[in-house]
């Protein structure tokens, strides 16, 4: 078969531009549902798998003066507020900077409880850990959309002047 051919060249044009086209509002949205859900999720004690670390590790940052349901609801406000930024695209410059420190906030078990984080240091994680490192993915995004609040987009090739 020939991938270099007329029809495949057509197709892959149509396809590329269509992902240029919608890649960021489909990364908005499904970011923002990620941290919906999980925002939600922690509005109900007991069911978000990183409740219990977001808990020692706010505990531990804020010398035990927070109670426990002040940082889980707090986390949980935090989180549904990103999402909701995201999935409807308003304030995305705070959304986004909330997003970034959340992110930070999640990166610090890491360091201050590594033995939460790894099964074995330092290429082993434990679920928590996986929990933790899916996050750069998140982060990743975010820079993503962060290049769009100024007008930034994402160009197919075929749609790049012939100087590039």
């Amino acid at each position: 078969m020939n991938f270099k051919g007329h029809k495949f060249q057509q197709i892959d044009m149509v396809i590329t531009n269509w992902m240029a086209n919608k890649g960021i509002f489909l990364l908005r949205i499904s970011i923002g549902i990620i941290f919906l859900w999980f925002g939600m999720l922690k509005f109900f004690p007991g069911l978000s798998p990183a409740e219990g670390l977001a808990i020692d590790t706010i505990k531990l940052l804020t010398f035990n003066l927070v109670p426990n349901q002040v940082i889980i609801y707090g986390l949980a406000l935090w989180e549904t507020l990103i999402g909701l930024g995201l999935v409807f695209n308003k304030f995305m410059r705070e959304t986004l900077l909330l997003l970034y420190l959340q992110m930070v906030g999640t990166l610090i078990p890491i360091f201050l409880f590594p033995a939460e984080v790894f099964t074995q240091f330092p290429y082993a994680l434990t679920l928590e850990g996986q929990y933790i490192f899916k996050n750069l993915v998140l982060i990743s995004a975010g820079i993503v959309l962060g290049a769009t609040v100024r007008g930034g987009r994402i160009v197919a090739e075929s749609d790049k002047p012939n100087n590039q």
